[in-house]
């Protein structure tokens, strides 16, 4: 895991051919705005996400945020401890992202 400012997280999400973003907010949060492109993944929702991302490819690369940058490096840990080549977490989370979002 790495953590990443944004700037940062857009040059290396740029320069990734491979590159999945995953969003492990709540429901009630990604209705606020999520990072285009993201896949939703709720961490609270221990049991699901724990099999979500058993059901990943862990040769890709992978991008992760939350609200403030918590619970996003919480999941990236998990994901390196089950073996993910690359996962980088946005520091800040959507509090400080200052890019594109989207309602779906």
């Amino acid at each position: 895991m790495e953590n990443l400012t944004q700037d940062n997280w857009k040059d290396k999400l740029e320069k990734a051919d491979d590159a999945v973003i995953l969003d492990v907010r709540t429901p009630q949060e990604w209705l606020e705005g999520i990072i285009p492109g993201a896949r939703k993944l709720d961490i609270l929702d221990s049991a699901n996400f724990m099999s979500q991302i058993d059901e990943l490819d862990k040769d890709k690369t992978y991008f992760v945020y939350c609200r403030s940058g918590n619970r996003s490096g919480q999941a990236c840990q998990l994901m390196d401890q089950k073996g993910f080549k690359a996962t980088y977490n946005l520091m800040g989370g959507m509090m400080e992202w200052s890019g594109e979002t989207t309602t779906e």
